[in-house]
């Protein structure tokens, strides 16, 4: 199927909503370039990272960790935990990549909250196709044109500051965060991984705490097993066999429970 057989499949207000996604990942994009120029790194460090990471959290999580003097082996262990997600979408839009290895080689690089949102909106076979491949596309060459654009920025404006680019990184982790506080779990594991980060920042190198912070999910995980006990046992009486009525699969508790949801957000 070709490029504009795809787009002919998809209706105006599909595209136009994929365009919008697209204009704002482009904006963080080229935050991500000129802040990470400004703080010190060569040009040439975003780009590649761009190209071959392609996870504006994940590379945002990295950037953070590397300008505060932290180990090269802690920014990407959390951008991993931060990608791990990744393998689940994997395989829930498996079908929509196409035959041949080399598709999916090059689908997989362009897996993203977003393309994975737009392609999980529809049952259509040839319609998911179209919106994986026409929105990942555009994403990929949208973010690294705009990471290249902000690099060359960077080096002109030298301090990012001044134009208040230095708030895109916490506002990204923002943005990450609170949609998924609405899960009572997940508040009590952010508090207490918020404590340990803070607590054990004067005492462990930059980027460190934040990986420690991870052993707050354990709450999470509790609470999953738990639930997932009192479903099995018949103990949680919310459906006619004691189960949990329309409760979903690992993939859907998943989706729930990740800052971008179901619906998809920023990478």
């Amino acid at each position: 199927m070709g490029v504009r057989a795809m787009i002919g499949l998809l209706d105006r207000r599909t595209l136009q909503d994929i365009g919008l996604v697209v204009v704002a990942d482009a904006i963080v994009g080229l935050s991500f370039g000129a802040i990470a120029v400004g703080g010190g790194m060569p040009v040439w460090v975003p780009i590649a990272m761009s190209l071959l990471v392609f996870a504006g959290g994940s590379q945002f999580a990295a950037l953070g960790i590397l300008l505060a003097g932290g180990d090269p082996a802690a920014a990407v262990a959390a951008g991993l935990v931060l990608n791990a997600r990744l393998l689940a979408f994997g395989f829930a839009a498996a079908d929509a990549l196409g035959p041949g290895w080399w598709r999916r080689l090059l689908g997989a690089q362009i897996i993203t909250d977003e393309s994975i949102a737009f392609t999980l909106s529809s049952d259509d076979p040839d319609r998911r196709r179209a919106l994986f491949w026409v929105s990942g596309v555009a994403l990929f060459i949208a973010w690294n044109v705009a990471v290249a654009l902000g690099a060359l920025l960077g080096t002109i404006v030298g301090d990012t500051d001044a134009l208040g680019l230095d708030a895109a990184f916490p506002a990204v982790l923002i943005a990450l965060v609170v949609p998924a506080l609405k899960d009572a779990a997940l508040r009590i594991a952010a508090a207490v991984g918020a404590v340990l980060a803070v607590g054990a920042t004067p005492f462990l190198p930059a980027g460190v705490p934040v990986l420690l912070s991870l052993l707050a999910l354990v709450v999470v995980l509790r609470s999953r097993w738990r639930r997932r006990d009192g479903d099995g046992d018949g103990s949680g009486g919310r459906g006619p066999a004691g189960g949990a009525a329309g409760s979903g699969s690992g993939l859907d508790e998943l989706g729930d429970a990740h800052p971008f949801g179901p619906a998809g957000g920023l990478r």
